[in-house]
C-alpha cells in the first residue's frame, strides 16, 4: 500500500504552491464550517486565552487558525519533493546563538511550543546547526503517514526517537554533546506529576521532563519561537533561556518558557495548536505543593 500511496502524495507535493493553497483553502472550509472539527475547544481555549477580546475576535482568531493548520498539512506534502532552495528561500531563522553554545561544548536543549509549521523548523535547524538534533516525537499510528512523516524529518540528519522509546534510548543520546528538541507545553498525564503555574492568566499543569532532564544534565536551554511572515514564509527566532540549567530553582526553567511562549503567541494568536485541550485540567487545592510560579501565589480552591 506504501507504493501506492506515496508515489500519489510525491505528485501532489510537486504541484506549485498556489495550486496547493488552493487545496488547503478547501480543506479549511471542510474543516472549521463542515465537521466543524475541535470547534468548540477552540473557542473555549480562546475565550479563556484571550477573556478581553470580543467574541467576533475570538472567531477571527479561530477563522485564522484553521487556515494556519490546513496550510501545515498541506506544506508538509510539499516537504516530499521540495528542494533545499526552496526550503531556505521560504524559511529563515537565527543560528548563531545555538552555535556559539555547541562550540562552547554545551548540550543543548531546545524547547518549543506547538506553533506552525513546526515541519519547517525541524529541516531548516537540521540545516544550519553544526551538530544533528534529536526530536522526540509521537509517533502517527497510520504506519504508512507514520514512514512518509519520519523519511520527511529525518531528511538533513535529525535523529528521530519516537516518545514511547526514549526512555529506553536517552542513555545513548546523552553520551556524547547532544542537542534535544522537545515541545514542552505538553499535557501531563498526571497532574500530580506535573509544574502548576499561570498559562494566560490560568491554572496549567506542565510536563516536568523537559526542565528535568536539562537540569539532569546542565544543558543550555533554548527556546524556539515560530513567526509566520506570509503563507508559505517563516522566520524562527531563539531566545535563550539558561547557559547553565543546573543552577535554575525548582520550575523556574518552566517557568521562562512559559513567558517567552505567552509572549510569541500574543504576537500571532491564531498561530498556535488551540484544538488540543491545553486548560484540561482543573485546578485542585491537592495540587498546591506542585505551584511553581513565583509571579504569583497558588490560587484558593
Amino acid at each position: 500500500m506504501y507504493y501506492i500511496v506515496f508515489p500519489l502524495l510525491y505528485l501532489i507535493s510537486l504541484l506549485p504552491f498556489f495550486v496547493l493553497y488552493l487545496l488547503s483553502d478547501f480543506a479549511c472550509f471542510l474543516l472549521a464550517h463542515v465537521f466543524k472539527y475541535r470547534r468548540a475547544v477552540v473557542l473555549k481555549n480562546l475565550k479563556i486565552a484571550f477573556p478581553e477580546k470580543t467574541a467576533a475576535e475570538r472567531n477571527a482568531i479561530a477563522k485564522q487558525f484553521y487556515k494556519y493548520f490546513t496550510d501545515t498539512f498541506i506544506e508538509s506534502l510539499k516537504f516530499i519533493s521540495i528542494s533545499k532552495k526552496q526550503l531556505l528561500k521560504r524559511s529563515t531563522g537565527s543560528f548563531e546563538l545555538i552555535n556559539e553554545l555547541i562550540d562552547k561544548g554545551y548540550n543543548i536543549n531546545i524547547m518549543a511550543g506547538h506553533q506552525f509549521n513546526w515541519e519547517y523548523a525541524n529541516l531548516l535547524y537540521a540545516i544550519n546547526l553544526k551538530i544533528p538534533f534529536v526530536g522526540v516525537y509521537m509517533p502517527i499510528k497510520n504506519k504508512i503517514f507514520g514512514k512518509i512523516f519520519y523519511d520527511i524529518r529525518s531528511r538533513y540528519g535529525t535523529v528521530l526517537i519516537s516518545a514511547s522509546d526514549f526512555k529506553n534510548e536517552r542513555h545513548d543520546v546523552f553520551k556524547k554533546q547532544y542537542m534535544l528538541a522537545l515541545a514542552a507545553d505538553q499535557n501531563p498525564g498526571n497532574p500530580m506529576g506535573a509544574y502548576w503555574l499561570n498559562f494566560f492568566g490560568r491554572p496549567v499543569p506542565f510536563v516536568t521532563g523537559p526542565e528535568k532532564g536539562a537540569v539532569l544534565n546542565n544543558a543550555a536551554v533554548v527556546y524556539v519561537g515560530f513567526k509566520k511572515v506570509k503563507r508559505g514564509c517563516y522566520n524562527f527566532t531563539t531566545t535563550l533561556l539558561t547557559e547553565q540549567s543546573a543552577g535554575t530553582s525548582t520550575g523556574e526553567l518552566t517557568c521562562l518558557y512559559r513567558d517567552v511562549l505567552e509572549k510569541t503567541i500574543q504576537e500571532d494568536p491564531a498561530n498556535y495548536l488551540w484544538s488540543h485541550r491545553r486548560f484540561k485540567f482543573e485546578w485542585k487545592e491537592e495540587y498546591k505543593d506542585l505551584w511553581v510560579d513565583e509571579k504569583s501565589s497558588a490560587p484558593i480552591s
